[in-house]
């Protein structure tokens, strides 16, 4: 799903919709770049991430470091609880490996989210060069490789190599991504880009999952859709921060602690169901 980084800190608060802050950013991006002015870091930095009070490189978002910390401790809970389910609920094959196709694949989601929401409490506590390329590149990473499990599970991919068919290009591109703004060029525009595309395009493959598919629990994966758009609203009509501290971008990592909380018990209920589908099959062709 679409986690940490695609819309972050898009705007400024000078009372302008925040959607101009991204048509601003983009222009500015496509100008500078088609004029080969590589000299215009701040200029998108300021447009990308808004004013903040730093200080030796500290950053004064203590709502937002709070709410980090929130979701990685969410991600951590969702992710543990997954693995109890699997490994001490559900029945196992005879080499005690799960039923279920995808756990592998959820099981380095989940870290990546946690490693992801971490760097963004170091980022938004200590801003300095270093944390902000660890909390993009972080971003970046957990954004490709949800964007690859979407891909597999919303088409039911389980042939392994069709998997590596299908991840290899999308490992390729977000790679070469991650060490051409660590090593080139911390290109914002260009990195927005990249996250907003990855994060639509996976949210649009899950809506269409859960219209088509019949699955017992698409209920909760409608909810995390719809919400996880709605509150993505909090990032486009930004507003200036309420006694200093909760802005629309702190409130947004607030919104996404409870839809953490049900699209890990999503995650659950979809290995309960396969397993359940895979028993009653093999029990089938035994017949």
């Amino acid at each position: 799903m679409v986690v940490h980084g695609t819309y972050k800190n898009l705007c400024i608060y000078n009372g302008k919709s925040g959607a101009v802050k991204v048509i601003a950013v983009i222009t500015v991006w496509l100008t500078e770049r088609k004029n080969g002015n590589l000299s215009v870091r701040s200029r998108l930095s300021i447009m990308v991430n808004g004013p903040s009070s730093v200080s030796l490189g500290y950053r004064s978002e203590p709502a937002s470091v709070a709410f980090s910390v929130l979701n990685l401790a969410m991600h951590f809970h969702g992710w543990l609880s997954f693995f109890i389910t699997l490994y001490y609920k559900l029945p196992l094959k005879q080499d005690k490996t799960a039923y279920y196709e995808y756990v592998g694949l959820w099981h380095i989601y989940g870290l990546l989210s946690m490693n992801s929401w971490f760097w963004s409490a170091v980022f938004h506590s200590r801003d300095v060069d270093l944390t902000e390329r660890l909390d993009y590149s972080s971003a970046v990473a957990v954004l490709g490789f949800s964007l690859i499990l979407s891909i597999l599970r919303t088409f039911d991919v389980r042939v392994e190599a069709a998997r590596v068919m299908v991840s290899a290009p999308i490992l390729a591109f977000v790679t070469t991504h991650i060490l051409y703004i660590n090593f080139y060029k911390l290109d914002y525009g260009w990195n927005m880009i990249v996250c907003v595309a990855m994060g639509v395009s996976q949210l649009l493959l899950w809506a269409r999952w859960a219209a088509v598919s019949r699955h017992p629990s698409n209920w909760k994966l409608w909810v995390v859709v719809i919400a996880g758009g709605l509150a993505m609203l909090l990032e486009i009509y930004d507003f200036p921060p309420y006694e200093g501290y909760f802005d629309a971008h702190s409130i947004w990592h607030a919104a996404t602690i409870p839809l953490t909380i049900l699209w890990w018990s999503f995650i659950r209920d979809d290995a309960e169901f396969r397993t359940s589908s895979l028993l009653k099959k093999s029990k089938t062709k035994a017949k």
